[in-house]
């Protein structure tokens, strides 16, 4: 398979999490939405990596897919704080937190 399809599909994946991010108010999916964008940069650096037969992308995808998953462990517990003191997850709420 050509490469340039894997570019195509890593670039449909960002433009649907960027969709899901400007459009969704809800927390969760912001985070997935969220993901999805780093998983498609992640397949944009693969196929790079491959096309040039080194393995610096798959590098930067590992330690992508680490910053991925502590961000995942603070969002998750920031949504279970707003949703505690709010009984929503809405971002929109989130704003009402401030002090």
């Amino acid at each position: 398979m050509n490469p340039v399809n894997y570019l195509y599909v890593s670039a449909l994946l960002f433009t649907i999490g960027a969709a899901g991010v400007l459009i969704r108010k809800n927390a969760i999916v912001l985070f997935m939405c969220v993901e999805l964008m780093l998983n498609a940069c992640n397949l944009a650096f693969v196929v790079f990596s491959r096309m040039h037969g080194n393995l610096d992308g798959q590098i930067i995808a590992f330690f992508t897919m680490v910053v991925a998953a502590a961000e995942v462990v603070v969002g998750l517990a920031i949504i279970v704080s707003l949703f505690r003191t709010r009984h929503s997850a809405s971002v929109d709420d989130a704003s009402l937190m401030k002090l």
